[in-house]
């Protein structure tokens, strides 16, 4: 299976330029030579936002082991596919349905997932006003949406799935298709009234309730997706043997190290999780590439025609 990137590898280095010293020679996780990590843009891709997320669990693998790290928020999900392809990045945080075309590429494998609860699963929404008419997703036909990342997996690859079960074709049936680039974006466009409907991860949409983005009286969930598989963090498959095993090994252990606060161990939009698992199998990821071989790329190519049809 082939899967479209959004930015060719020279536009993701431009982008992604890490600091000039890390590019004389390679990054070892020294404080000369920090290992570059780029997220992808979940939450708008701002400091303050999925950079901030995950700056707590670096800082404190840092305290614990000494390896240092130098946190970027790509502009796309695409972008970030590149940037590990290109060696701009030793370590990456992806969507499910952006880590698999980098695994399919060689560039990428498994480093560590969050756990919490005893699970490593999050889940996509359908979202609309609590006012709104639609009571199942039949009753978006005709009606507007917004859409994060094309290569999100709870923004776009599931929300576009679960319209297809209910018998909706997402170019033919919506009115129009709005597609934001983030979660945060199509949450914003749903709150100011410029869609009937946004596809949102319950991550974010729990943060921007907290955030007091979002009013939570004023929305509700229209439709709840499968279990997807955690977000991985992944690391380049150019890395040492022995920097794999000691990034590992920091990772899966860094909830029980001295002098870390388990406050400080947090994921994806922030939560505060129990532990990451670094012990992984790639088969944690069937799930999110049976739902990819839904959404084809002809699906992909018409929703995205729609939507640029639109602008």
């Amino acid at each position: 299976m082939k899967f479209p990137s959004l930015l060719a590898a020279a536009t993701a280095a431009a982008i992604l330029a890490a600091p000039a010293v890390a590019q004389q020679q390679q990054p070892d996780g020294s404080p000369t030579r920090p290992f570059r990590v780029t997220l992808v843009p979940a939450d708008g891709g701002t400091e303050d936002g999925t950079k901030a997320d995950f700056k707590p669990l670096f800082d404190a693998v840092t305290k614990a082991t000494g390896l240092h790290f130098d946190l970027v928020v790509g502009q796309t999900y695409g972008a970030v596919v590149e940037a590990i392809c290109a060696g701009v990045t030793e370590i990456a945080w992806f969507g499910p349905a952006s880590y698999l075309p980098a695994r399919e590429r060689g560039c990428a494998e498994l480093l560590a997932v969050d756990v919490n609860h005893g699970q490593s699963v999050y889940y996509s929404g359908i979202f609309v006003p609590a006012d709104s008419p639609a009571k199942s997703l039949a009753d978006l036909k005709g009606k507007s949406m917004a859409f994060g990342d094309a290569n999100s997996a709870s923004s776009f690859v599931y929300p576009v799935a679960m319209l297809l079960a209910a018998g909706l074709d997402p170019a033919r049936d919506l009115a129009a298709i709005r597609m934001t680039g983030s979660h945060a974006n199509s949450l914003k466009a749903l709150a100011e009234g410029k869609v009937d409907a946004a596809a949102a991860s319950f991550d974010s949409f729990e943060k921007a309730v907290n955030q007091k983005v979002l009013e939570p009286g004023k929305f509700r969930v229209l439709a709840k997706s499968d279990p997807i598989p955690n977000p991985p963090i992944a690391m380049s498959t150019k890395l040492s043997a022995e920097v794999k095993t000691k990034l590992k090994a920091a990772f899966g252990s860094v909830h029980t190290m001295p002098g870390v606060n388990p406050d400080t161990i947090r994921g994806y939009g922030g939560k505060k999780v129990d532990r990451y698992d670094s012990d992984l199998s790639e088969d944690m990821m069937k799930p999110a590439l049976v739902t990819l071989a839904k959404v084809s790329g002809d699906v992909r190519k018409a929703v995205l025609e729609k939507a640029s049809a639109a602008r």
